[in-house]
């Protein structure tokens, strides 16, 4: 039975994994590609299609580079370290402005996940719906004038803090902001300096082991926070299929994220966290990170970057958070007009993505 067994499933096994190829490549013939990643949500579907082999089998040895933030991610494109990365809506439009990249797709949605915490005996979460369009912030302009926070500047957890502090009626120059890398950040408020803290996944998470509250998200304040693919601009022009390839690999996992359930891939998605990050998740921890990136498949991304009518719909998110670092004079009126030109944002290889899938 065996024996005539295989041919069939040779035959479906080739025809699912060929993927631009038409079949698995040899390991001779991979082309090597380097990308960047931080120890986020983000990473764990290009390492879980990797533990997979879907990048070999569509002719790519996918390299996963570590970095501590999206700055350092966009410091090492400058001497051509990666040809695509995962980094945040802000490194993204940051990027964008000083660097050749381009934004070719979202990685997930964090906007739950880039969060202002205070220390659980402040007086802070005593006061809530100051702002009735935002009836789950806490606090009250007149309490946060004049108070400092720790947090990593020009960031997606300071745009988060900056978010707050407007659903409030204030501006970032009303408080003390203290600039530190996220780690940092994290060990300064446990030794008790500043009032509040702004923190991303999975730092996030640490605050809030230690009974720290959650006063505001972007989520709690209406702000979008794609997490997004981006791509070395002129290696993606110089390399259109690879460039596809790397998209449907990681929308292959998209595909696996969203119909599996959660419960299924925790384990695999503490492995991720031990064996590339060096961080000891527990299964609840990770379960509530998988629960918490929202992905989009072809479709929604397609959507999303649809110029059609107008703005798409990620340069409009993007605008809007050049518009926010430009109000607080953090970016000039020209990088603010570059970057709500949205030129750098491009669905050029999710539709060749779209293109293969239809053949």
């Amino acid at each position: 039975m065996r024996s005539r067994q295989l041919p069939t499933l040779f035959v479906i096994l080739t025809l699912i994994l060929g993927l631009f190829c038409g079949s698995t490549a040899r390991a001779a013939d991979l082309v090597k590609v380097s990308t960047a990643w931080m120890d986020e949500h983000e990473t764990f579907l290009m390492w879980y299609a990797k533990q997979k082999g879907w990048d070999k089998e569509a002719g790519l040895d996918i390299e996963l580079g570590f970095f501590n933030s999206g700055k350092d991610i966009m410091k090492a494109r400058e001497t051509s370290a990666w040809a695509f990365a995962g980094v945040s809506s802000v490194a993204g439009m940051l990027g964008a402005l000083d660097n050749d990249i381009s934004v070719i797709a979202v990685a997930n949605d964090a906007s739950l996940t880039n969060a202002v915490l205070v220390r659980k005996n402040s007086y802070i979460p005593d006061h809530k719906g100051e702002n009735p369009l935002y009836p789950d912030v806490m606090g009250t302009p007149v309490l946060m004038k004049g108070k400092t926070f720790v947090t990593t500047t020009m960031s997606s957890a300071h745009y988060a803090l900056g978010t707050w502090l407007e659903a409030l009626g204030l501006k970032l120059s009303d408080v003390v902001v203290k600039d530190m890398n996220q780690s940092q950040a994290l060990v300064a408020f446990e030794n008790n300096l500043g009032d509040g803290v702004a923190l991303r996944s999975p730092h996030l998470y640490v605050g809030a082991d230690q009974g720290w509250v959650i006063v505001s998200s972007l989520k709690k304040c209406d702000a979008a926070a794609p997490t997004l693919l981006v791509a070395d601009s002129k290696y993606a022009e110089a390399n259109p299929e690879v460039t596809a390839k790397f998209l449907a690999i990681y929308l292959r996992a998209v595909d696996t994220i969203q119909t599996t359930d959660p419960e299924e891939l925790a384990a695999d998605y503490q492995r991720f966290f031990l064996q590339w990050a060096g961080k000891n998740y527990s299964k609840s921890l990770a379960l509530y990170d998988l629960k918490s990136h929202p992905v989009f498949d072809l479709k929604d991304q397609l959507a999303m970057f649809d110029t059609s009518k107008g703005q798409s719909q990620i340069q409009a998110w993007e605008t809007k958070i050049a518009e926010f670092f430009a109000r607080n004079g953090l970016i000039s009126d020209d990088q603010l007009k570059k970057a709500s030109a949205g030129a750098y944002i491009t669905d050029r290889y999710l539709k060749m993505v779209a293109e293969s899938a239809a053949k």
